[in-house]
């Protein structure tokens, strides 16, 4: 068993630092622990001394009492103390446990878009559950079992020496050729783990992607499809489960082993020694009664190394969490003053995803204080990545973006989204209620606001007709909704933050003429308090539009107003024959 830092490769060592580094706040009470666990051993091996007096006494017909009294006094104590240690060891891994789970929380949330990109939501939340229980069990059990079994096996080998060198000579030979094979055999465990982990993450993503999509897979009659992606993974985890299993298997017959050859060999070779007179009887009695102690210390070490190695699989994996990029300034939400709108200004711009060819090549426009500026271009010429990057959800490669002249990499992410409104294409919701919804960004907003951005988003109405009105529950991802009720939900609640400036990514998509005519008027509204950027698909919303920004290719192709690019420019035609007004 390979536990010296020295002898460990180079790799696992960060591992085990970081495990330790869990347990070092709970280092005063794992201490206790693991003085109450030796302190239990030493009650277990004082028994078999005590036997052996009593097997002596029996010879030679002394009283049996005291011995009786002191036997029975270590049985309770043993008892004790394994109930305390039990009881404080538990609720330190409990402890441990919600240690980690803070911390990965917190780390995931605050992960940068680029890296949630990239990376199926199911297979980080298992970083959390099952990966966070397993280093758990190494972080504060495995480690105790390990310092406690190799004490206890330490003094159970020096009191089996005092009894008899020549039997600890035989089974000494047993313990090292047994001690080989579980060497050979425990490091496959932490392999296997990670596999097994891993596995584990691809069911999460798998239902994930089915569950998050439930609509679409239904539409599709992708059921077979989606059962058979979640149906492969759990296959996956289970023939990682089985090569544990097995490695497992082979742990435990060699953990028997070792008591049962040490036995036999014991047996045989100090019954000659009887036989000759060279041991007395109760000397070998008192030898095998050491020896099947010796079965709760091989475990004990058994028991901790395999934890340790399972707990440094699981934390490969909740490492690879921590070394991933995350926003580290999102935590300070200053109440920035409602200040004028601010002009927004893109100059020469530069921005790629990783492996794809760049989005944005060159992209400038300003956007004027205030006022309403449509952005308009073919699918993938780059719109909605320019809110992207205003929002900092990904850094620029080259260019930048200025609000009133400021740079915005000289905000904090928290300072600048204060500033920003954002209403995305599909306008998600969040699972829980329309008020708690609403006041996501703005929780002192008052009740005569609220009342206020229902009546500018036309959904008065529709809440005052709702049984529990404010308080109704929208479901998952506010699926409960009407797509047209969910885009003006989303308005509402960007409204009622009062941003300076605000980015529409196409918000009238599911609404309906009248609708989109009540809430072309609150947005025209809003530009009187803050800047309007909206990605604009119908033609009534850029007729209406203080500016228009063509895009073509990731550049600006073209700016102005409407009938100016209708009179100049090609594509721009193109566009309100095609796309702008089969939207409309």
């Amino acid at each position: 068993m390979n536990t010296p830092d020295a002898e460990q490769p180079p790799a696992e060592r960060p591992a085990l630092r970081a495990l330790l580094s869990y347990a070092r706040p709970h280092r005063g009470v794992l201490s206790v622990v693991l003085l109450l666990t030796l302190l239990g051993s030493a009650a277990g091996l004082a028994q078999p001394m005590v036997i052996q007096s009593v097997l002596t006494k029996l010879m030679t017909g002394s009283s049996l009492r005291d011995d009786i009294l002191l036997l029975v006094g270590l049985l309770v104590l043993s008892v004790g103390l394994m109930w305390s240690q039990a009881w404080l060891s538990e609720r330190t891994a409990e402890r441990v446990v919600l240690q980690v789970r803070r911390g990965l929380i917190s780390r995931l949330i605050r992960l940068r878009t680029s890296e949630l990109d990239r990376t199926e939501p199911g297979g980080l939340t298992t970083r959390v559950t099952s990966d966070s229980t397993l280093v758990q069990h190494a972080a504060t059990g495995g480690l105790i079992q390990l310092v406690d079994g190799s004490i206890h096996l330490l003094a159970t080998i020096v009191l089996m020496g005092i009894t008899s060198l020549p039997l600890l000579g035989i089974t000494s030979g047993v313990l090292l050729v047994i001690g080989v094979a579980m060497g050979v055999v425990m490091p496959r465990i932490r392999r296997v783990t990670i596999e097994a982990q891993r596995s584990v993450g691809d069911i999460g993503a798998a239902l994930d992607r089915s569950l998050g999509a439930a609509r679409t897979v239904k539409a599709n009659g992708g059921e077979a499809k989606e059962t058979e992606r979640a149906t492969a993974a759990a296959e996956s985890a289970y023939r990682a489960g089985l090569t544990g299993a097995r490695y497992h298997a082979m742990i435990a017959v060699l953990s028997g082993l070792i008591v049962q050859a040490s036995f036999l060999a014991v047996i045989g070779f100090g019954g000659a020694l009887v036989a000759t007179g060279t041991l007395d009887l109760a000397a070998l009695i008192g030898f095998l009664l050491y020896l099947f102690n010796l079965g709760g210390p091989v475990l004990s070490l058994v028991g901790g190394t395999t934890a340790l190695q399972q707990g440094l699989g699981a934390l490969a994996r909740i490492e690879e969490v921590r070394e991933m990029e995350a926003e580290d300034d999102v935590d300070d939400r200053p109440a920035a003053p409602v200040g004028p709108p601010p002009r927004v200004t893109v100059e020469n711009l530069t921005f790629g995803y990783p492996g794809r060819t760049p989005t944005l090549v060159g992209t400038s426009f300003t956007a004027p204080a205030g006022g309403v500026t449509a952005i308009v271009g073919p699918s993938g010429s780059g719109k909605t990545t320019v809110f992207s990057l205003i929002q900092r959800f990904y850094d620029l490669d080259g260019g930048s973006i200025l609000l009133d002249g400021t740079d915005i990499r000289s905000f904090t992410r928290a300072e600048l989204r204060r500033r920003i409104a954002y209403v995305e294409q599909d306008s998600p919701m969040l699972a829980g209620t329309i008020r708690e919804n609403l006041l996501y960004s703005a929780p002192d907003a008052s009740e005569n606001d609220i009342a206020d951005v229902l009546r500018k988003t036309l959904l008065d109405g529709f809440v005052a007709g709702l049984p529990d009105g404010l308080d109704t529950a929208i479901g998952s991802r506010g699926l409960a909704l009407s797509g047209g009720e969910r885009q003006r939900l989303a308005i509402a609640r960007a409204l009622l933050r009062r941003p300076q400036v605000l980015l529409l990514d196409e918000v009238t998509a599911h609404l309906d003429g009248l609708s989109e005519t009540a809430l072309r008027k609150t947005v025209e509204q809003a530009a009187e308090d803050c800047t309007v950027l909206l990605i604009a698909h119908r033609l009534s919303t850029v007729t209406s539009a203080d500016q228009l920004i063509l895009f073509e290719g990731g550049r600006v192709r073209d700016h102005g107003l409407h009938q100016d690019l209708l009179a100049r420019n090609d594509l721009y035609r193109d566009l309100t024959a095609t796309q702008l007004a089969a939207a409309h």
